[in-house]
């Protein structure tokens, strides 16, 4: 299956040998370069351009075109080489072709292995004034090679990119290739049109061979391009090899495919030319007077993920500033109706009889007229906002959806952190039927703090104080399951400190999934003992990133992110433990240690102000649903909803599951 790749990105090659496949839609020039351990080009050597196209391992195409295909053989590659850039560049010839790559189409790029077979693509999407571009880079790491979707433009053409890449006579080099291009073009020939099928070939002219001045811009949509060359310098389909004839010089065609009938057929007989991926789907044109049909993934970005989440947001925006609009217009009705009765009524003359009802209900009436008006509006407006998200929410990945989305019967462990997590749902007292996703970006900035106290919360069946603590440790549980589901195997880790063992019940699904670091610590010796090994954690991380040697790190040292959940604060914790907890949420989230506290801020407040800072830097969540949450733009109150799993359900099992066996291979 093919790895759809997003910018930063990466993805692990099986195969030695790969193809990588270019479509632009327009003449684009490709480079190769070569780098070490460290990424630094050494010299003009370590590049392949349409000037010095073959270098050991490594092939490129001779000339400016809007398809290519490179050969790599990675096995034949330097030992000193341990990277290899894919660089894009549009032709810097006057008067001919785009100026700018967001003047063209996104390009395309494919790693694909000798039998066509797709590894790894990704189409690199938001270009603007840039002129070159680092669209792939292979990297070997441990041994292994993997491919990254780097998408890094500059606005100033090759000499730019070489210059930034530390590489001697970076001007030099660019010029050389711009000339080799411009020789290039002068002498490039463009693709036939495709070949006809054995049903149409006898009642069709065989087609004229193209002239030599013609540009290869011009050839039709769908003609296939140019033969690429294949390993060991020999072009694919020459004299020995079993494939089709090449061209004649001056553009002749084959005498002996001319005795035959028809036109020469430049394509390899075993590769595609495979269009980039479609762009994202677009609702029918909407009828005069009706609103569009929501598209999920409408919004901009450089992946489907990102413009999910975009999308998203841009619900939240539109939900908060509509109902505000709604509360606005009411306010303006009654403020409107009381000015008028006030004025009805500061005449005495008007204040008994017929008159002064009369101006009572005109006021009354005009204030309902208001008020229904908005109310229409705000309608509308939901009804829009509820047809999106009955697009959106199904479209959702794994981090985005809900337990009962039935994206996790298929879900298998990602090999790449998400853009961000879903925390819950957040909607407000005028729109109680839509509910926008609480997305929260990742990795975490700021700990959680599920509070396991008495909340201001709508449903009055949960004001037991066990229960509540209870259902606090399940949704502490639930949010550990998700962060844990949605990082690569072994790239998240979970501490567990239970001091009394009050949460063992709503550990279950932690403790037999396997998942945990260690079982749940117990007393004030396993409390002491888990927060000195990640306190000194963050100390050695910290030192090694201020003095620039984080590569200096002890062998075996664990880089996955941590994550510690403490129940039943602040019993069996004492000065020194509660030191320990302020340190690590001001300074873990920068070396990937992160706090989620399970506990009672009135419980809490006997350590009066040392406290105040810990629940300050932590985001506060509750296990029912509660309106305690402010936006920045217009300071509504929002109902925070919890992401509960349906009663019943076997998902958080299964996907806990899952995650223990891709940490076990």
């Amino acid at each position: 299956m093919t790895a759809e790749l997003v910018r930063g990105q990466n993805h692990p090659l099986s195969q030695s040998r790969l193809e990588i496949r270019i479509s632009a839609g327009t003449p684009v020039v490709t480079v190769a370069a070569l780098g070490d351990e460290d990424g630094r080009i050494h010299g003009a050597e370590w590049v392949a351009h349409p000037g010095a196209p073959t270098r050991p391992g490594l092939e490129v195409s001779r000339q400016a075109a809007a398809d290519h295909r490179l050969a790599v053989d990675l096995d034949a590659l330097a030992d000193e080489v341990h990277r290899v850039g894919v660089l894009l560049a549009l032709p810097a010839v006057a008067g001919q072709g785009p100026t700018r790559f967001g003047a063209v189409a996104a390009p395309f790029v494919a790693v694909t292995g000798l039998d066509g077979t797709e590894v790894a693509s990704y189409t690199l999407t938001g270009l603007e004034a840039e002129t070159a571009v680092i669209a792939l880079e292979l990297y070997r790491r441990q041994g292994a090679w993997k491919v990254r979707a780097v998408g890094q433009g500059y606005a100033g053409g090759l000499a730019e990119l070489f210059t930034d890449q530390a590489l001697p006579q970076a001007q030099q080099l660019a010029g050389h290739i711009e000339e080799a291009v411009t020789r290039g073009l002068a002498r490039s020939v463009q693709a036939p049109p495709p070949r006809p099928s054995e049903s149409d070939r006898s009642h069709q002219a065989a087609t004229p061979a193209r002239h030599l001045d013609q540009s290869a811009d011009t050839a039709p949509q769908g003609a296939p391009g140019p033969v690429p060359p294949a390993y060991g310098g020999r072009p694919a389909g020459s004299p020995g090899q079993g494939g089709p004839q090449p061209a004649y010089p001056g553009g002749a065609e084959d005498p002996s495919a001319a005795a035959a009938g028809g036109p020469i057929d430049y394509s390899h007989p075993r590769r595609q030319n495979a269009a980039p991926p479609p762009p994202p789907p677009a609702a029918p044109p909407a009828p005069p007077g009706q609103p569009a049909q929501p598209v999920a993934g409408d919004a901009t970005g450089w992946s489907m993920e990102e413009r999910l989440y975009n999308q998203v947001w841009g619900m939240f925006e539109d939900l908060a500033r509509t109902t505000a609009a709604y509360r606005s217009a009411v306010d303006f009705a009654e403020s409107r109706m009381d000015k008028e009765l006030e004025q009805a009524l500061s005449d005495p003359r008007s204040r008994v009889g017929g008159q002064a009802d009369a101006a009572r209900e005109a006021a009354r009436a005009r204030q309902a007229q208001l008020v229904d008006r908005a109310r229409e509006a705000l309608d509308r407006d939901l009804a829009q906002l509820v047809a999106e998200a009955e697009v959106v929410e199904p479209a959702l990945p794994p981090a985005y959806a809900r337990w009962d989305n039935p994206v996790w019967h298929a879900y298998r462990v990602p090999m790449e952190i998400p853009m961000a997590l879903r925390l819950g749902d957040l909607r407000l007292p005028e729109a109680d039927r839509i509910r926008i996703p609480m997305l929260l970006r990742l990795p975490l900035e700021r700990g959680l703090w599920i509070d396991s106290g008495r909340t201001d919360t709508l449903d009055e069946s949960f004001t037991d104080t066990h229960d509540m603590r209870r259902l606090a440790m399940e949704t502490a549980v639930t949010h550990a399951a998700r962060l844990l589901a949605v990082y690569p195997a072994g790239e998240f880790t979970v501490h567990v400190v239970d001091p009394a063992g009050s949460g063992a019940q709503s550990l279950i699904p932690l403790t037999r999934s396997g998942v945990l670091a260690a079982p749940p610590a117990r007393g004030a010796a396993g409390v002491a003992d888990v927060l000195g090994r990640l306190t000194q954690r963050v100390d050695l991380v910290q030192m090694a990133l201020r003095g620039g040697v984080a590569d200096a790190l002890p062998s075996g040292f664990d880089t996955s992110q941590q994550l510690l959940i403490v129940n039943d604060f602040p019993h069996g914790f004492d000065d020194r433990a509660v030191n320990q907890l302020r340190y690590l949420a001001d300074e873990g989230p920068s070396v990937g240690v992160h706090l989620m506290m399970v506990a009672d801020r009135e419980e809490s407040a006997g350590y009066g102000p040392l406290l105040d800072p810990l629940w300050r830097s932590l985001l506060r969540l509750t296990p029912v649903a509660d309106s305690h949450l402010a936006d920045p733009w217009v300071g509504h109150a929002w109902t925070y909803e919890p992401p509960l799993v349906p009663p019943g359900s076997q998902v958080l099992r299964q996907v806990l599951t899952r995650v223990a066996e891709a940490r076990r291979t």
